[in-house]
């Protein structure tokens, strides 16, 4: 079945998914949105994980992505 841009199941055909978007629509089914906690948590995800990381680990992160981006270009 194919997914939608976020990677919520889509009908295949296009009958379907009018379908679908009539039933959205008039409420018999409801669209399946992400929650507003969990983007508040993934966004804080990053700066949480960066500070409980030592300077040496956090260093040693960024060489392996600098590695990474510049194996890509060669």
């Amino acid at each position: 079945m194919p997914k939608g841009p976020k990677g919520q199941k889509r009908p295949a055909d296009v009958i379907g998914a009018a379908v679908m978007v009539a039933q959205i629509a008039i409420g018999e089914v409801e669209e399946n949105t992400p929650l507003e906690s969990a983007r508040k948590g993934g966004l804080k995800g990053g700066k949480g994980r960066a500070t409980s990381l030592t300077p040496e680990q956090r260093s040693e992160i960024a060489k392996t992505a600098a590695t990474a981006r510049w194996k890509k270009t060669n």
